[in-house]
């Protein structure tokens, strides 16, 4: 019975919305016709968390990666859920299990940070670092420069007070004696008086800063990057590679790292959650994503 089941299944979804310029389907369903699975991932562009459950539930789904407005909304309708998922009260990868069909659910967004960093410089171990946001991804940011690279100062910087409370609160899932210090920074006057962070992880969609708040933030940053001491800016948007947060750093000579990097080094996790018997080949999938991506208009 278990093995009838597995072979329904065909769909790999990427889940969310706006996803249209997602690098995601061509290169997932590359891999899965090189390691053998008969599966092809499509975009799950929908509009409530109810369409996105039905579709997992169903025979036919192998697997899926989900993306904002979800990451938060799709935990209470997956039958488990991991420590890290706990941790960053977001989830980002859903595994369908071949005997119960069951559907279980971790976070494998923090690996793709804690790469991307080191792969700009491992020197910010252990230094202070920075979160430019306060929404899905920054609880991923926040457990990979914490929990990984051992940041245990982490400057919070975003436009809304709310969201970075939210954050806060989260926060309180971890440890009692294992949870970060977090500085909400609110002014550039402020960041005057603080060390600059080695690691900043910007976990924000591109946009030109005009309220209050958002030019408040962005006056953080810009404080913090035009100092003499450089460290590694990693933009987890990728919708343009060229963010305007990417050019700002790459100006003050800082090391820039695109979020397409960061989508890269969850690949292999990724396909051991769902194929764990067959081994990807990471240098053909690493091709095959920067092919995608330089073939993609809307991105470049």
């Amino acid at each position: 019975m278990g093995s009838e089941a597995a072979d329904e299944r065909r769909f790999l979804y990427l889940a969310g919305y706006p996803i249209d310029s997602s690098v995601s389907p061509a290169t997932h369903t590359f891999i899965a016709n090189i390691i053998g699975e008969p599966w092809t991932c499509e975009l799950l562009e929908v509009y409530t968390i109810q369409e996105v459950v039905e579709m997992f539930r169903r025979p036919t789904f192998a697997g899926g990666v989900v993306t904002m407005p979800y990451k938060k909304a799709i935990i209470p309708f997956l039958d488990s859920i991991d420590d890290i998922v706990i941790k960053l009260g977001a989830c980002n990868n859903v595994r369908v299990s071949k005997e119960d069909g069951k559907l279980h659910g971790t976070n494998t967004d923090w690996v793709g940070i804690r790469e991307s960093l080191l792969v700009g410089s491992d020197a910010g171990r252990g230094r202070q670092a920075m979160v430019f946001g306060a929404g899905g991804a920054s609880r991923a940011a926040l457990y990979a420069l914490y929990a990984e690279l051992h940041c245990d100062t982490i400057y919070i910087v975003n436009r809304d007070e709310d969201e970075v409370a939210q954050l806060l609160h989260d926060t309180q899932a971890y440890e009692e004696n294992k949870r970060p210090n977090l500085v909400h920074v609110r002014s550039a006057e402020e960041a005057r008086s603080l060390p600059t962070p080695f690691y900043i992880v910007s976990t924000v969609p591109d946009f030109e800063a005009v309220t209050s708040g958002e030019v408040a933030a962005r006056g953080v940053l810009t404080e913090f990057l035009s100092r003499k001491t450089k460290g590694v800016l990693l933009d987890m948007c990728y919708h343009p590679r060229r963010t305007r947060i990417l050019k700002l750093a790459e100006q003050a000579g800082w090391t820039t790292i695109e979020g397409i990097e960061a989508t890269g080094f969850q690949l292999e996790l990724q396909w051991n959650l769902w194929s764990p018997d067959k081994k990807v080949p990471m240098d053909k999938a690493w091709k095959k994503l920067r092919e995608v991506t330089d073939n993609m208009a809307a991105l470049n």
